[in-house]
């Protein structure tokens, strides 16, 4: 998890939603911006990770941008807006295994099978004969 927030920059408008009269006057609402393609944190291939996963995020500058405006602070707000930008970064960074196909076991088939001639038999015996 690297802190690369020295690199981050924010900016703060006015948030929406429940608040009294404190929401039309105090800009709680903050919105981090980070330019991806200028980081000095993260090697160029990581970057290019994070421009993959991330596109969606990412304008057409190359910043991404998060919108927080969960608390009525603008400091909390900021607070959780690095927390959010972290854990998003850290996330598009992790590479899944990759899945290795196996066959299945000679035990499972004669499973399957068996099963299948249980329900097969069963169905069978309903039947009306004659």
């Amino acid at each position: 998890m690297k802190d690369f927030s020295k690199e981050l920059s924010f900016k703060t408008s006015r948030s929406s939603g429940a608040g009294g009269q404190n929401v039309n006057k105090v800009e709680t609402a903050v919105t981090v911006l980070w330019k991806v393609a200028e980081s000095e944190f993260f090697s160029e291939d990581q970057k290019k990770i994070i421009q993959d996963k991330l596109k969606n995020r990412i304008n057409a500058e190359g910043i991404l941008f998060l919108n927080v405006s969960e608390s009525r602070t603008q400091l909390m707000n900021k607070n959780k807006a690095i927390e959010k930008i972290i854990e998003l970064v850290d996330k598009a960074l992790i590479i899944p295994k990759k899945r290795t196909a196996t066959n299945p076991s000679k035990g499972q088939k004669q499973k399957r099978l068996d099963n299948k001639k249980k329900l097969s038999d069963k169905k069978e015996n309903r039947r009306f004969k004659f």
